[in-house]
């Protein structure tokens, strides 16, 4: 079993190339590859979808658009999600299966841990909460999604420095009664971010995160290999950005 990790530094990238690069390297562990950690920032802000969702129920693609949003599907799970170029900091891993466990909640919890170290580390006291979510005073802070295919496990989250709830659901298709002060209220009563917690420096939540994430691991930092490069770019134009993987269902 490969036991070394290979940590590619916090970095920004395009929704479609972000999703290229993640499923480029799922292949490359599949092949025997070293497993990876990598940290990055959506750059324009995008909105993803899961992949079992239906894009045009879930997103306001024109406002998205008239905005320079990116939308892009996931090959993970879950819901919708609007990620702010700001307002976080998203993490992917990506390893063979056999190096967590079979269960999957145990399997988040092992990685979520790594997150609440690195959160320790900015003095904020965090926990896990079954299936995938990390909160602070019972307000999550942190979602997760993971997909098993090829032999290979992949993980990637967000961890919240910064909410826009008025952004978000502007972006979101929700009803217009949701939209109301009211209910962006109740919202953020359910969530909250790190600049809520006196956290103001984006630097110091990378570093923080990436002691958290290689605590007791052998590793180094390394970069996308140029054949990773080749088919992460391949990936993003043939399938990322492609209407017929977006819009297929």
């Amino acid at each position: 079993m490969q036991n070394k990790w290979r940590v590619l530094p916090l970095t920004t990238t395009d929704a479609h190339l972000a999703m290229g690069i993640d499923e480029a390297i799922s292949e490359s562990v599949a092949a025997g590859g070293l497993p990876t950690i990598r940290f990055w920032r959506w750059n324009p802000s995008a909105v993803s979808i899961g992949y079992f969702q239906c894009i045009d129920d879930e997103v306001d693609t024109k406002l998205c658009k008239e905005n320079g949003v990116d939308i892009v599907r996931r090959r993970t799970g879950g819901g919708a999600v609007y990620h702010d170029y700001n307002g976080e900091i998203t993490y992917s891993v990506i390893a063979p299966l056999e190096m967590f466990p079979k269960n999957i909640i145990e399997s988040y919890k092992v990685i979520c841990d790594w997150i609440i170290s690195g959160l320790s580390n900015l003095g904020i006291t965090t926990e896990f909460k079954p299936i995938n979510d990390i909160i602070v005073g019972g307000k999550k802070i942190s979602g997760n999604a993971q997909t098993r295919r090829g032999g290979v496990l992949l993980q990637h989250g967000t961890i919240l420095y910064d909410l826009d709830v008025k952004t978000m659901f502007s972006l979101l298709k929700v009803s217009k009664e949701k939209i109301s002060d009211k209910f962006i209220a109740a919202v953020e009563e359910r969530v909250t971010s790190l600049k809520r917690h006196n956290i103001t420096d984006m630097d110091s939540v990378y570093n923080a995160l990436l002691s958290g994430f290689t605590q007791g691991k052998e590793w180094s930092h390394g970069d996308l290999t140029p054949e990773e490069t080749r088919r992460a770019t391949e990936l993003a134009k043939s399938r990322y950005a492609s209407l017929e993987w977006n819009f297929m269902r």
